[in-house]
């Protein structure tokens, strides 16, 4: 018998899961209660819907994991589901799928910051004059989370002439790309930073770690870029380093709420450029998530452990 997969992806992806070698049965779960088809199914594929955004807080429903096995998290992060979630028997994620999507946006933003063309354009006479461009190459990228997406990042600001600075929790390890300088704790990154990149999970270790006392070692003239989540960042430390000169310029892809309340200061701040989530690309990047399940898929029903499997102590 095959196995039974629930999965709230989109009808596309579950027709090219069917054709499977395995041939596993794909089933819709509900939109309101995708954890009830723990119930129904081996193997669970979840997003991050608004059913599971909104019940972060909800208790574990009695029956969960019920005769689940696995927990396929499409998302890298697992932040967004109720911590019950890593009850079930095997947690994966989708890490690695979008990270070099999200390092192209991240040096897009680098670049767009540096060589802001569109403040220079010409447009008559009148407008034809010099004035100054930053720089890219010689600058210093300081990454805090040294992950798929930093290491992603961090291959391209080295090519690009950068110095790279990180920190990473395993300190005792060593840096997983050649020419990262791995300082010793992530004040001195945020000192060290013209650019500096938030790709942090939100675990209880790390939500609200960049606070007003890490923001006061930054150089006044950095950029701060968030792809991570927004819940590693202090907003209201951010803005007031802001409007104190402590810190130069944001760039936000995450917040925390998403979206902001509509009233909220970052919107119209004149020091921050806010785009709403879509550093992933998801749209483009579906391929590779399928590659990655379906190669999972094949691992697990071999006997083999699958990749990426989440930590329920740590969080990712």
């Amino acid at each position: 018998m095959s196995l039974v997969i629930a999965s709230q992806m989109e009808e596309g992806f579950d027709a090219d899961l069917r054709a499977h070698a395995s041939r596993p049965t794909v089933i819709k779960p509900s939109e309101a209660e995708p954890w009830a088809a723990a119930d129904d199914a081996d193997i669970l594929l979840v997003r991050p819907t608004p059913a599971w955004r909104g019940n972060r807080e909800a208790p574990r429903p009695s029956a969960w994991p019920g005769k689940l096995q696995w927990v396929y998290s499409a998302s890298a992060g697992v932040d967004f589901y109720p911590p019950w979630l890593l009850d079930a028997p095997l947690v994966t994620c989708g890490r690695g799928v979008a990270s070099d999507e999200i390092a192209d946006y991240v040096i897009a933003a680098i670049y767009l910051k540096a060589k802001d063309l569109e403040r220079v354009r010409a447009k008559s006479l009148a407008e034809w004059k010099e004035a100054p461009l930053g720089r890219v190459s010689g600058t210093t990228v300081g990454i805090l989370g040294l992950g798929a997406i930093g290491l992603a990042v961090a291959r391209r600001a080295l090519a690009l002439g950068c110095r790279v600075t990180a920190a990473r929790r395993r300190r005792h390890l060593p840096s997983p790309v050649k020419g990262v300088e791995l300082l010793d704790d992530v004040g001195a990154v945020v000192a060290s930073a013209d650019h500096l990149l938030l790709a942090l999970p939100s675990t209880d270790a790390t939500r609200g770690m960049v606070d007003a006392r890490l923001l006061e070692r930054a150089k006044p003239t950095a950029h701060l870029i968030n792809v991570g989540r927004g819940a590693v960042l202090d907003q209201s430390a951010l803005l007031a380093a802001l409007d104190a000169g402590q810190l130069g310029f944001a760039t936000l892809d995450v917040t925390e709420p998403e979206p902001l309340p509509a009233d909220h200061p970052l919107w119209s701040h004149p020091q921050v450029r806010l785009t709403p989530h879509i550093s992933s690309n998801y749209t483009q990047v579906r391929g590779a998530l399928f590659n990655k399940v379906t190669s999972d898929l094949d691992r697990f029903l071999r006997g083999e452990a699958p990749s990426d499997i989440v930590d329920p102590v740590a969080g990712y």
